[in-house]
């Protein structure tokens, strides 16, 4: 099972890392401006706030796809996940006035809530079960699994980021 298991979601969590990284870089204002936000700072310490986890996130997301790296990789990726959960849960208890988070592909400011929390949270735990399990070899199969996981993560956010929808009182 775990010849099952493990390679797909490294690919899986690689894939996240990856293009939370690639997101990183290509909205760089919107993603130094959230992470001034979470970690109350300015906006150019935020850019290297930012540019800090993107360059861990790429390393993260490439360890994960090797075998004698998968540890390693899944480490530092929980580590990064479980940074932001604490500082997305910080927001919230301190009650934040709604910010774009940068938690979505589009821009979109709103309160931090407990899926965003749950989401980091989530991927860190998954991140620290493939740290425990044996690395297995990553085929063709985990892959395209991997793509179809990642697909549905997406979707999920995408949905989830959509204003709940106001019934007339008429």
């Amino acid at each position: 099972m775990t010849e099952i298991f493990s390679p797909v979601v490294a690919v899986f969590l690689a894939g996240v890392l990856a293009m939370a990284a690639a997101q990183k870089l290509m909205q760089r204002r919107r993603m130094a401006r959230a992470a001034a936000k979470l970690s109350g700072t300015t906006p150019p310490v935020g850019d290297v706030v930012s540019l800090s986890a993107a360059v861990i996130e790429a390393l993260a997301a490439a360890a994960l796809l090797s075998e004698n790296g998968r540890m390693a990789g899944a480490l530092a990726a929980a580590a990064l996940w479980l940074v932001y959960t604490a500082a997305l849960f910080a927001a919230r208890i301190r009650g934040a006035a709604p910010f774009d988070c940068g938690c979505t592909l589009r821009v979109q400011a709103a309160t931090v809530d407990v899926a965003a929390i749950a989401r980091p949270f989530l991927l860190a735990a998954l991140a620290l079960g493939t740290a425990a399990l044996p690395a297995a070899r990553i085929d063709v199969a985990a892959v395209f699994a991997a793509l179809a996981f990642l697909a549905l993560l997406f979707a999920a956010g995408e949905l989830a980021a959509l204003p709940s929808p106001q019934r007339s009182r008429s």
